[in-house]
């Protein structure tokens, strides 16, 4: 899909249905989403954007976080390290 591609009404209401679905278990299972995340799912309803570019935008995010915390042979490095 294009970078300006969108969701019709109707997928970006079934995005957020599955959104507010697994909010609903993270609390359940004692690890429910932060302020951030939720503003961020959100924006990406409000905007409409695709799936593939919410991932592309969420793993921009993630990777340095991750790269400032695994060792080399993909070994995570532990607070007390």
């Amino acid at each position: 899909m294009p970078g300006n591609a969108r969701l019709s009404s109707a997928e970006t209401q079934q995005a957020r249905t599955r959104r507010l679905v697994a909010c609903r278990m993270q609390e359940i299972e004692g690890n429910p989403m932060t302020a951030e995340e939720v503003a961020m799912f959100e924006m990406f309803e409000r905007e409409a954007w695709t799936h593939e570019r919410r991932r592309e935008y969420i793993l921009r995010k993630v990777r340095p976080l991750a790269r400032e915390t695994v060792r080399p042979f993909g070994r995570a490095q532990s607070p007390g390290c």
